[in-house]
């Protein structure tokens, strides 16, 4: 039986700064940064458990399910059969398999986790992507879940919308059908209840974050993250899993 402890053994799951040294998004510690965060958040839901089998839905060519769960068989699952070649995919335990995450090609009850990381806001149908993930997973397993959040707009702050693209346009840029889910919004459409939730990309470290998808040029987004990288990483240090952030990761237990 698979249950969600922190009595478990970490082992099963690669240690967080080991999982952060792994950040796969461009420099890491200034344009970068927003993804640690979102790494570390997603470390801090994740079962401590030895899952087996994951499927990893709109993973991509980021590998987070492998990087997170090392001893693991991944099923990542994309809409872009180019995603194949990634050198994520091509790991001897990771299989690639081109696919809708509304129509999953699975039997019911194949896998220990599903992770569905940066997912649900790409997805109309996220309803019936919800139904899919469930079906395919066995009980007692875990799905996993980051998305944008209530408190989350592009920019953050006003002053910035003089060198960042609007929130349409940026939106439309990410291929985002909906801005974002509340946790209770999260609960109705999953039918589970949430077991543990961590927040991240702070209204200090957001600063950084909306810097690197601005309009500025890469030197002046570099030189900019690279000013800010003290009140950076000072807010990265002080927050809390449930402190006020713009994004969150959640996980949710499927019943026995």
């Amino acid at each position: 039986m698979l249950t969600l402890s922190s009595k478990q053994n970490t082992a099963d799951k690669t240690p967080l700064e080991k999982f952060l040294a792994h950040n796969p998004f461009p420099e890491p510690l200034t344009q970068g940064f927003f993804y640690r965060e979102k790494m570390r958040a997603i470390h801090n839901i994740a079962p401590n458990q030895p899952l087996q089998i994951i499927l990893e839905i709109g993973g991509g060519q980021s590998g987070l399910s492998a990087l997170l769960y090392p001893q693991a068989q991944i099923t990542n699952l994309d809409l872009n059969p180019e995603y194949a070649q990634a050198p994520c995919n091509q790991q001897e335990r990771v299989c690639f398999v081109c696919g809708d995450a509304t129509a999953l090609p699975f039997e019911n009850n194949s896998f220990d986790a599903v992770t569905m990381f940066d997912l649900l806001e790409h997805v109309p149908d996220h309803q019936k992507a919800i139904t899919e993930a469930l079906r395919v997973l066995r009980p007692g397993g875990f799905i996993l879940i980051s998305t944008p959040n209530e408190n989350w707009r592009f920019p953050y702050y006003k002053f910035m919308k003089s060198i960042c693209p609007s929130e349409a346009e940026i939106m439309a840029e990410w291929g985002h059908v909906r801005r974002s889910y509340t946790l209770t919004e999260l609960q109705v459409l999953i039918s589970l209840p949430c077991q543990e939730y961590a927040t991240f990309i702070n209204p200090l470290t957001v600063l950084g974050h909306d810097i690197s998808f601005s309009r500025l040029s890469h030197r002046q987004r570099q030189f900019l993250c690279k000013m800010l990288s003290p009140l950076t990483w000072l807010s990265y240090y002080l927050h809390q899993p449930h402190s006020m952030g713009t994004e969150t990761a959640s996980v949710w237990q499927k019943h026995e």
